[in-house]
């Protein structure tokens, strides 16, 4: 899982067609079942051991397995 500072955002949006699993939404078209990952999000953005990702990346390992999974908040290690 990737986060997203809020308070470097710029709402530029360019991450949005990036992300290859469709994860990343504008606040407006956030859905429903989605919402407690603002706060995660913000959470995890200022975690000790986040750090800025300035270069793209390869998916991890397990991104495909990941990928299509729902409910996965019980998931996450923190």
């Amino acid at each position: 899982m990737l986060v997203i500072d809020p308070d470097e955002c710029i709402d530029c949006a360019v991450c949005i067609p990036e992300c290859p699993v469709n994860a990343i939404y504008a606040e407006e078209d956030l859905p429903a079942n989605q919402i407690a990952f603002i706060k995660i999000n913000a959470e995890l953005a200022l975690a000790d051991g986040w750090k800025s990702i300035t270069k793209r990346k390869p998916a991890l390992p397990d991104a495909e397995e990941w990928k299509d999974k729902t409910d996965k908040i019980g998931e996450l290690v923190r």
